[in-house]
């Protein structure tokens, strides 16, 4: 499938980024350059300029525009907020309709490239610039933490470039599925309604779009890409196999042949694997303990109540005991009278923001 960017490549930026592309063996890079600067622009444009305007405009009342930190982080959670959206709804339509992505086989999924595959993976690098450009002005507050993921996540996407995994960009995308309902979480945070009837939908959704996508999706594919790159590591594509989708192409350009880029392919370096597996197993390692942490916050909702006995003066006798549970203010009176202890309700499934962040979930 073409490239459906409506912006075609742009000769000069494609001149200009050429040596450098042949210099790192990323031949697919000057067809998509103007994506990802265009990407990084427009990010750009989102955090110094619209999230600034419309947070003022509509949340003047809990926009912190007089402290940096407060600001920064506001103005970052709009690009994500955005990002996550777009990304997500572009992979999912490249998914659809890319009828030569969906008929590829092992070798055309490792060494293969479609247009739209390619502009995916070039809107996702973009965001990574950035990112990685935000987090270096602002290092002081957001951490070497973020700054080491920004460097990783554009270091994987740009190797795509080779083009190497092509196929897999749309699918490790929908990680992302779940980060609107995160970012919307924290958002109601800053707009007081913490423990509102939206923010506890919002974050059952949250819950559940972030096992669904990131542990049973994520798990899976995984463990798909890695059976394709074991094959990948061993042997390159089958000579004859690519002859014969040289022929079968029309013209001889990019278009109608997914392994054009292919030709001289031999096997996967050692390690090029050896990255993407380390990436994709730290990242899928963090997104189990995120999700433990959640567990974690539910269980502490349904743990027995500690009870605590104080001595509290009174005006008739010398004291009267008060106990306390966690949840729960429960006063013993008369002898044998039972302690009273609030009802579960939906609320105690969904952690807290506070709980949230200790997982610093991205």
């Amino acid at each position: 499938m073409r490239d459906p960017f409506p912006i075609a490549p742009i000769p000069a930026l494609s001149a200009w980024i050429q040596p450098y592309a042949d210099a790192l063996s990323l031949p697919t890079l000057p067809l998509h350059i103007h994506e990802v600067l265009g990407a990084a622009a427009f990010y750009t444009f989102v955090h110094t300029v619209l999230s600034p305007v419309l947070s003022n405009a509509f949340f003047s009342k809990y926009y912190p525009r007089n402290h940096r930190a407060k600001k920064a982080n506001w103005d970052a959670h709009v690009v994500s907020l955005a990002q996550s959206v777009l990304i997500n709804g572009l992979a999912l339509w490249t998914m659809y309709h890319d009828e030569e992505r969906a008929n590829s086989d092992w070798e055309q999924r490792v060494w293969g490239y479609t247009g739209a595959s390619g502009m995916i993976q070039a809107l996702a690098a973009g965001y990574f610039v950035w990112d990685l450009g935000i987090t270096l002005l602002n290092l002081d507050i957001f951490g070497l933490g973020l700054l080491a993921h920004a460097v990783s996540a554009l270091a994987v996407y740009t190797f795509g470039f080779r083009p190497y995994l092509n196929y897999y960009s749309s699918i490790f995308i929908l990680y992302e599925l779940s980060t609107p309902f995160l970012n919307i979480h924290w958002f109601f945070d800053k707009l007081n309604m913490t423990g509102s009837k939206p923010q506890l939908y919002n974050g059952v959704a949250l819950l559940v779009v972030f096992f669904c996508c990131r542990l049973v999706w994520g798990t899976y594919q995984s463990a798909v890409v890695y059976v394709d790159m074991w094959k990948a590591v061993q042997r390159g594509p089958d000579a004859g196999y690519i002859a014969a989708a040289f022929e079968k192409s029309s013209g001889g350009g990019v278009d109608g042949n997914v392994m054009h880029f292919a030709r001289d392919a031999g096997p996967v370096p050692v390690w090029l694997a050896g990255t993407y597996v380390l990436s994709n197993l730290t990242l899928n390692t963090l997104n189990w303990y995120w999700y433990f942490k959640m567990i974690s916050a539910v269980k502490k909702r349904f743990e027995p109540a500690k009870k605590e006995k104080v001595g509290v003066p009174s005006a008739n006798k010398g004291t009267s005991n008060v106990t306390t549970t966690t949840g729960a203010a429960v006063v013993g009176g008369e002898k044998g009278e039972g302690l009273r202890q609030r009802a579960h309700s939906i609320e105690d499934v969904v952690p807290d923001s506070e709980e949230l962040r200790e997982g610093t979930i991205q």
